[in-house]
């Protein structure tokens, strides 16, 4: 893959564990906190942690149309758990999917599950969900890659990918390799213009 710059938005959740596995992956990371933190980025990546805060936060650091200015400009976005519920319909639009929070249940309710996604290899995928949401409507142009108890868990879009549990609480990067697989992709085409 080509050198890459993928933001990870740093305004509350766990955005410290994407860090670490996006540099692992060999991508040059940087906090988002500002509008200005996300010029030249390839990506972003929105967190999971509480939704309203994290879109209260989005709103007061003037970020939510930045973010979409960058989706729009077909740059990718990665939203996980409470990051998939602030990519949906009712928040920043940028995904054609409404995300039920709290779906599965409390704090107490959180699990891991083995899941079958698709375009990250035939082996499953141990996911951690925690407080987690499931995706409860979605457009026609969304594509299903995971479900859980016939409930969509993770969901791509263009250039948007969201899934409802943490990827980044494993040892396993496969959904963060395929993140920056579709943000290489974006790269080679805009190349190639």
């Amino acid at each position: 893959m080509p050198d890459l710059r993928i933001g990870v938005l740093a305004i509350q959740g766990g955005f410290e564990a994407h860090e670490r596995v996006l540099w692992k992956l060999g991508a040059e990371v940087t906090e988002v906190k500002v509008p200005a933190d996300l010029e030249d980025l390839d990506g972003l990546v929105i967190p999971g942690g509480e939704s309203t805060t994290i879109s209260k936060g989005i709103e007061s650091a003037d970020l939510a149309e930045p973010i979409r200015a960058h989706c729009e400009a077909g740059k990718t976005v990665f939203g996980t758990c409470a990051g998939m519920i602030v990519c949906d319909d009712a928040h920043l639009a940028l995904i054609d999917a409404t995300a039920s929070r709290n779906a599965f249940g409390r704090q107490l309710n959180s699990f891991e599950a083995d899941l079958e996604v698709t375009g990250i290899g035939e082996e499953p995928l141990r996911a951690v969900f925690i407080r987690a949401p499931w995706v409860e409507r979605h457009g026609a142009g969304v594509e299903v890659l995971s479900t859980y108890e016939d409930h969509p868990v993770a969901i791509r879009e263009g250039s948007v990918l969201a899934c409802a549990f943490h990827p980044e609480l494993t040892e396993d990067p496969r959904l963060h390799a395929l993140f920056m697989a579709m943000t290489s992709v974006r790269e080679r085409e805009e190349t190639a213009r």
